[in-house]
């Protein structure tokens, strides 16, 4: 699956799917083949951390 390489489509893509079909960024990231840490660095230096409590990075 092609994910959105702008940031902010990202962040949306990313926790919609949070929301609507995984459990974890772990289960995500590994049902779609994504490099867990690259996710978390590109959102990063867009300006968003990933915060667990909430499954959703904001």
């Amino acid at each position: 699956m092609e994910i959105p390489k702008d940031p902010f489509m990202l962040l949306s893509f990313v926790n919609m799917k949070l929301r609507d079909e995984y459990d974890s960024l772990e289960a995500l990231c590994l049902d779609l083949q994504i490099n867990q840490e690259e996710l978390c660095r590109k959102l990063a230096e867009a300006g968003f951390d990933y915060q667990e409590a909430r499954k959703q990075f904001r």
